[in-house]
């Protein structure tokens, strides 16, 4: 036995040798035994498996899986260095990296757990309503950053109010007459970016499976905090061991839905904005080049009408999604009334934390006006039906008579401004006394250090990825093979995509998957004679439905993390949820998304191709 257990150990520890080296070797076959009609197809396949093991296996880090193809595809000959090397930091690459700025900004000020906690207080205590704040909290704050990093900030806060609603419920149950006003002995104060820290590192939030679970220092002090509150509990001399397990269960069952509140609200929020989930960005990239190479400017993807069509999506998802995790893990008890004494010690307890951030700071109120300008200059550069800000910059001969700024452009604007807009009031000229000093709210140093750089590395992978595909043919291939979907009602094929793309998210990172599918759907459609954007958008969509395991995606490992959601929970909750996010879906792209983006009809730019008539396939909405 002692054997086995080194020879695994062994075999775990030195994993990112031998499975590397299996990843290179198992598909083998399609570089040495091709079709010599599929030569370039077959050895771009063969690169893209290659990256799909180590992608799945984790053998290699995921960013440096994702430096793959700068030296594969040049050395079997799909495509030149200079190529696939200029494919890595896109018109994309700088909207995600002026996001990630932006919300480093969020976090530096605190103003994350600002808007968290005002949700909080506003929900009340109600353990379905205390759900819903979870929720809606994470759901806003994965409108603008990553949803790894929203999931990040609002659990240290979610175990904060956990360990409120233990210890109220042990203190209310060995007093026989209790104060309504009694004051909690732990004292809830506000959870310091260090202490965050201390519990969850995201090494470098890149996406799936990136999080590593360290020890926390006070680790023991908790632990004998937690055992004399068990004592105590025990001491009751009125309960009897039942009621002790039904009390027990029950707080683990709000534990668990709270934090799975949380996930699926990080979840729901990416999907909402462009900048919100990386397969967003994947799918504006990807249509944005296809409508380019096409004649267009861009493609009808912008971030107004991506929000238009996603948040109602979003919201309808996340309502959903509320309710069906109330009614798995509170049951009908949900719709009961709260014992008003723990009602108002709870609300005192996050009120108490939500005073105790004082009045908005100088950077706060900087970083909220900053905040409001992106979002209200991505809303109107490009708006239906009307003229945006981005009228003003066009030149008549460059860029064939359009617009020559894209969402990038304020994005990049803003956050450029943060490293001059001041952390606090100066203290220069007349304005303050003493020593001068000027302090900017994000310093580049700081940046560097914690600016998720394999995030930007991992997109600029899977585009590159998506070029090679293009250039060697392998996408127009599958797309036509894929043809024999043809003869599938519209609405069965739709459901087949959010299917099949949900299910591979869940053992494959969300923007790996965008990245390997979104091509594929493109061509796949064109094949077929249908508007690309109507398989695209589905399959987009369906990369953000990763609820059913930890290693799906960031938000679900953290979650995981937590010690309360076990793995079957995890799926036994996330099964239901990939099929109401799936069915509404179907719902907002056969119906309003069809309006929006007129997926029923093929472009007037692909009506003529090379001189051949494609018969465009109504797309029947629901």
């Amino acid at each position: 036995m002692g054997k086995f257990n080194i020879c695994t150990q062994t075999l775990v520890s030195t994993k990112c040798v031998w499975m590397t080296v299996v990843a290179f070797v198992l598909p083998i076959g399609l570089l040495t035994n091709y079709d010599p009609d599929l030569k370039q197809e077959s050895k771009c396949a063969y690169v893209i498996i290659v990256m799909a093991l180590l992608w799945l296996t984790e053998a290699l880090p995921i960013a440096v899986t994702s430096l793959l193809p700068v030296f594969l595809f040049p050395m079997v000959g799909v495509a030149p260095a200079r190529l696939i090397s200029s494919t890595y930091f896109s018109d994309i690459s700088m909207l995600l990296l002026g996001g990630l700025l932006i919300a480093m900004a969020l976090e530096e000020t605190r103003l994350h757990t600002r808007i968290s906690l005002y949700v909080l207080v506003l929900v009340g205590a109600q353990p379905i309503m205390l759900m819903l704040g979870a929720m809606v909290s994470t759901w806003l704050l994965s409108f603008w950053i990553n949803n790894t990093s929203a999931t990040a900030m609002m659990i240290p806060i979610i175990l904060a109010v956990c360990e409120s609603v233990r210890e109220v419920r042990a203190q209310t149950e060995l007093q026989s007459n209790v104060n309504p006003a009694f004051e909690l002995k732990e004292d809830f104060d506000e959870i310091s970016p260090e202490d965050s820290k201390q519990r969850y590192e995201l090494n470098g939030n890149v996406p799936r499976h990136s999080l590593t679970v360290t020890e926390e220092p006070e680790e023991e002090n908790v632990t004998e905090e937690k055992v004399e509150l068990d004592n105590e509990h025990k001491d009751d001399p009125t309960e009897t061991p039942s009621d002790k397990k039904k009390k027990d269960e029950a707080f683990k069952a709000l534990a668990k839905a709270l934090c799975l509140s949380v996930a699926y609200g990080a979840y729901c929020g990416g999907i909402a904005t462009i900048t919100g989930t990386p397969p967003n960005l994947v799918l504006k990239d990807v249509a944005d080049k296809f409508y380019r190479d096409n004649g267009q400017n861009e493609s009808p993807i912008t971030f107004a009408s991506w929000m238009g069509f996603a948040l109602p999506l979003s919201c309808i998802t996340l309502v959903f999604g509320w309710l069906w995790l109330s009614f798995r893990f509170l049951g009908f008890s949900c719709l009961k009334r709260m014992d008003p004494v723990e009602k108002s010690a709870i609300n005192a307890a996050i009120k108490r934390r939500a005073e105790a951030l004082g009045r908005i700071s100088f950077a706060e109120s900087q970083v909220v006006v900053v905040f409001g300008s992106m979002v209200l200059f991505w809303l109107f550069r490009n708006p239906p039906n009307i003229s945006g800000w981005g009228d003003l910059f066009v030149e008549t001969d460059i860029n064939d008579g359009q617009s020559l700024v894209s969402d990038s452009t304020p994005c990049i604007l803003l956050s450029t401004l943060l490293f001059i807009l001041p952390e606090k009031r100066p203290n220069i000229l007349c304005w303050r006394k003493g020593k001068p000093s000027y302090t900017p709210i994000l310093k580049w140093q700081m940046v560097t250090k914690q600016l998720p750089w394999g995030v930007l590395i991992l997109v600029g992978g899977g585009f590159a990825m998506a070029r090679a595909s293009q250039e060697s043919g392998l996408s127009t291939w599958i797309g036509e093979e894929l043809k024999l979907l043809g003869g599938l009602h519209p609405l069965v094929m739709n459901l087949l995509i959010l299917t099949v793309v949900s299910f591979v998210t869940e053992v494959m990172s969300n923007p790996a998957t965008a990245q390997l599918f979104v091509p594929i759907l493109r061509d796949m459609s064109l094949s077929l004679g249908t508007n690309p954007l109507h398989l695209m958008i589905s399959g987009t969509i369906a990369c953000s439905f990763a609820f059913m395991l930890p290693v799906s995606a960031p938000p679900s490992a953290i979650v995981f993390a937590t010690g309360y959601i076990s793995i079957p929970d995890m799926a036994l909750a996330g099964l239901p949820m990939k099929i109401i996010g799936i069915g509404c879906s179907m719902l907002a792209v056969n119906t309003w998304g069809t309006s929006m983006f007129d997926l029923d009809t093929l472009p007037d730019f692909l009506q003529n191709t090379n001189g051949t008539n494609i018969t465009t396939t109504t797309i029947q909405s629901v």
